[in-house]
C-alpha cells in the first residue's frame, strides 16, 4: 500500500504548473463568458435558491421548450471563482435544445465542503423547478465532485428531483478526498477524515437509473487520472452503468472547451 505522507500532494493536485501559458486562462474564461451572456439578454440571471450573495444560478433557456435541464458546476478547488467565469460553457446543450443553469455557491474557508455539497444540491433543485424534463449535470475539478455527490445515496437530491436525474458526466472529477488533507490547501479546506470519506464518491454508494461518465484530459496530471479511473472501477464494481473517457491531447484546462461546442463529443456526451 502506498504511503500516502510520503507523496508530495501540493504538486499532485497543482495543474498551472505544468500547463503553458496557463495564467492567461482565467481571463481568457471570463472574456468568453462575459460575451455569452451579452448575446443571450432573455436568460435569467442570479435566481436566488438560498438567502446566501453566492447561493445564485443563471439560467439559459433554449428557443423551444427545453428537452431537458443541464446543469454545469464549476471548479476552483472549493475555493475560488463563481458562475461569472463559466457562461459560454453552456453554448453546447443549449444550441441542442436543452436549458442549462450555472450555479454558484458559497467558497472554502466560508463553508465547508459538506456544505458546498448541500449549495449545489439546492440550485440543481431550485433549478428543476423551473425546467421539466430529465436532468444532466456535469462539472469541472472539484465541479466533477460534486456533480458525483449528486448521484450518491447520500446525496442532497429529494426523490422527486433524484429520480429525473438521467446522466453525469463529470469532468476531471475529484472522487477521493482524503489526499487533500495532506496538502496546504486543506488549511482552508479544514477536511478531516470522516469528513473526506463522506464526501468521497468513489467510496460511496450509486443511486440506480443514473448514467455516469467519468472524463479526463489524457494529458492531466498523474492524480486526476488516478482519481478518474478510481470512481469507474468502484462504481462498476457496485452495478453502476458508468464509463471512463481520456480525452487525447487535452490537459486540466482545455478539457472543458468542448462544452461551448454543440457538435463535440464532449457535449454529445452531456446531453446526446
Amino acid at each position: 500500500m502506498t504511503d500516502m505522507t510520503r507523496i508530495d500532494w501540493d504538486d499532485a493536485f497543482s495543474n498551472g504548473s505544468y500547463i503553458e501559458g496557463a495564467e492567461a486562462y482565467v481571463d481568457h474564461w471570463a472574456s468568453k463568458a462575459a460575451a455569452f451572456r451579452a448575446s443571450h439578454p432573455l436568460a435569467k440571471l442570479d435566481v436566488p435558491y438560498g438567502a446566501g450573495d453566492r447561493q445564485r444560478l443563471d439560467l439559459f433557456l433554449p428557443e423551444a421548450p427545453p428537452k431537458g435541464l443541464a446543469v454545469f458546476v464549476h471548479g476552483g478547488y472549493w475555493l475560488k471563482f463563481d458562475k461569472l467565469w463559466w457562461s459560454h460553457l453552456a453554448g453546447g446543450a443549449l444550441s441542442r435544445g436543452w436549458a442549462v443553469a450555472l450555479p454558484s455557491y458559497n467558497l472554502a474557508p466560508k463553508a465547508r465542503i459538506s456544505d458546498i455539497t448541500k449549495d449545489v444540491g439546492a440550485a440543481i433543485c431550485k433549478a428543476a423547478s423551473l425546467v421539466h424534463g430529465p436532468i444532466h449535470l456535469s462539472g469541472h475539478s472539484a465541479g466533477g465532485h460534486l456533480v458525483s455527490r449528486m448521484a450518491c445515496e447520500t446525496g442532497p437530491l429529494p426523490q422527486d428531483v433524484q429520480d429525473r436525474l438521467k446522466r453525469v458526466v463529470s469532468i476531471s472529477g475529484l472522487h477521493h478526498l482524503e489526499p487533500l488533507m495532506l496538502t496546504d490547501m486543506n488549511a482552508d479546506l479544514r477536511l478531516d477524515g470522516d469528513e473526506a470519506r463522506a464526501e468521497s464518491a468513489a467510496l460511496l454508494d450509486p443511486v440506480s437509473g443514473v448514467e455516469t461518465i467519468c472524463w479526463v484530459g489524457a494529458q492531466e496530471r498523474p492524480e486526476f487520472l488516478r482519481q478518474n479511473r478510481l470512481l469507474e472501477e468502484r462504481w462498476s464494481r457496485k452495478g453502476a452503468t458508468i464509463s471512463a473517457v481520456y480525452d487525447p491531447g487535452k490537459h486540466h484546462f482545455n478539457v472543458i472547451n468542448g462544452l461551448a461546442d454543440p457538435d463535440s463529443a464532449l457535449t454529445r456526451a452531456f446531453v446526446g
